[in-house]
C-alpha cells in the first residue's frame, strides 16, 4: 500500500475494482464494476480495474493499492472466500467481513440468525432430497399451498420458482437442487416487496418494486427499463420505522459493514417480512442501492467514495484493536 495514515484523500487514494469473478452473476458484476470505475474517477479516485478469479489474483499483491472494492456478486466474490484472502494479506477492502459474508450468503443460516433476535421472515422448510415426495409433501404441509423454492447460496433471484401446488413445489425443489445445490420451501407471503440499503448503520430510504410481469425476477432486475422503483409509497409512520430498524437490526446480527441491502414482503396485513439480506448489493443503472442513496441526497460518486472510506476507517479500528 502507499500509506498506512488513514483515511486519505480522494485525490490521494488508489482504488482497485474488483469485478467478474466466476458466479452466475458475472455479467452483473462487471456492470457493477464499470459503474464503479467511473464514480470513483469522478470522486478524484486513482482507479484501476482487475476481473479477478480464484486463478487470477496478482492484483492482490500490487503494494501501490490503498483500496480494494469488491464488486463480485455471488460465490466467490460474495460468500466470504475472497474476503478471507484480503483479510489474510491485511489488504483493505470494502464490504462485510469474511464471516458476515459466510453468514448472509446462506439464506438459511441467516434466516435462523435473524429469528433468533426476533426479526420476522417467512416460515420455510428445508428440502431434503432423501425424503420421498410424500414426505416432502407432509413436512410442507403446514407452510400451505402457494410456495417458494429458492436455492440456498445464490443472489439476484437465479433458480426461484413460485408454485401453486405441493406437487409443483416438490417438482421444483427437485429441479432446484439438482442444479443449484441445497435448496428451501418458503411459505409465499402475498404483499409488496420492498427494499431496504443500509450503509453503515444509516437505513436509506426504501424503494417499493413493482415489475411489469409481477415477478421481480432476473429479467425485471437488469433488463427490463417497465420494473417502477417508487419512493414514499407506505403512508404509516410507524411502518416505516419498522422497515427501517428491521433493516439496520439484520445488518448488525450478522456483522455487516460498509453496505447491504435488505428485501422485505410487506404483508397485506401491514407486517414486514425479511427476504433476504445481499452484502454486495449491484451498483448498476438497474440498482437499488445507489436509487436509495440518491434519493438520501447521495450522488453515486460520493457513495462509492464513502464505501472507500468507510473500508480505511474499519482497517484504523482493526489495526488499533491488534495493538
Amino acid at each position: 500500500m502507499t500509506s498506512n495514515t488513514y483515511p486519505l484523500p480522494a485525490n490521494q487514494i488508489k482504488a482497485a475494482v474488483l469485478m467478474g469473478g466466476v458466479s452466475r452473476e458475472r455479467e452483473i458484476s462487471m456492470q457493477s464494476g464499470k459503474c464503479v470505475e467511473e464514480a470513483l474517477k469522478k470522486a478524484g479516485v486513482n482507479v484501476v480495474t482487475s476481473d479477478i478469479k480464484p486463478d487470477r489474483l496478482e492484483i492482490l499483491d500490487d503494494k501501490t493499492i490503498d483500496v480494494f472494492f469488491n464488486a463480485l456478486h455471488g460465490t466467490f466474490g460474495e460468500d466470504g472466500q475472497l474476503q478471507e484472502i484480503l483479510e489474510s494479506k491485511g489488504l483493505v477492502f470494502t464490504g462485510s467481513p469474511a464471516k458476515a459474508s459466510r453468514l448472509a450468503f446462506d439464506k438459511w443460516i441467516s434466516k435462523d440468525l435473524f429469528a433468533s433476535v426476533g426479526i420476522v421472515t417467512p416460515d420455510a422448510v428445508l428440502f431434503e432430497t432423501k425424503l420421498t415426495d410424500t414426505e416432502v409433501e407432509n413436512k410442507i404441509r403446514r407452510l400451505g399451498t402457494k410456495l417458494v423454492v429458492k436455492p440456498l447460496r445464490e443472489g439476484s433471484t437465479i433458480g426461484i420458482s413460485i408454485t401453486d401446488t405441493p406437487q409443483q413445489a416438490i417438482a421444483a425443489a427437485r429441479k432446484c437442487s439438482a442444479e443449484f445445490g441445497d435448496c428451501m420451501f418458503e411459505k409465499f407471503i402475498p404483499g409488496r416487496e420492498m427494499s431496504v440499503s443500509v450503509i453503515g448503520n444509516l437505513a436509506l430510504p426504501i424503494i417499493e418494486i413493482r415489475p411489469q410481469a409481477g415477478i421481480y425476477d432476473y429479467h425485471a432486475k437488469y433488463i427490463d427499463d417497465k420494473t417502477q422503483y417508487l419512493f414514499d409509497t407506505i403512508t404509516q409512520p410507524g411502518i416505516v420505522n419498522k422497515i427501517h430498524e428491521t433493516a439496520v437490526d439484520c445488518f448488525n446480527v450478522l456483522g455487516c459493514r460498509s453496505a447491504a441491502r435488505v428485501d422485505f414482503i410487506l404483508a397485506d396485513d401491514g407486517k414486514p417480512y425479511v427476504l433476504e439480506i445481499n452484502t454486495i448489493p449491484g451498483m448498476t443503472t438497474h440498482s437499488l442501492l445507489p436509487k436509495a442513496a440518491e434519493k438520501a441526497g447521495i450522488p453515486f460518486d460520493q457513495l462509492c467514495l464513502a464505501m472507500v472510506e468507510m473500508a480505511q476507517a474499519d482497517a484504523v479500528e482493526r489495526n488499533a484493536a491488534r495493538r
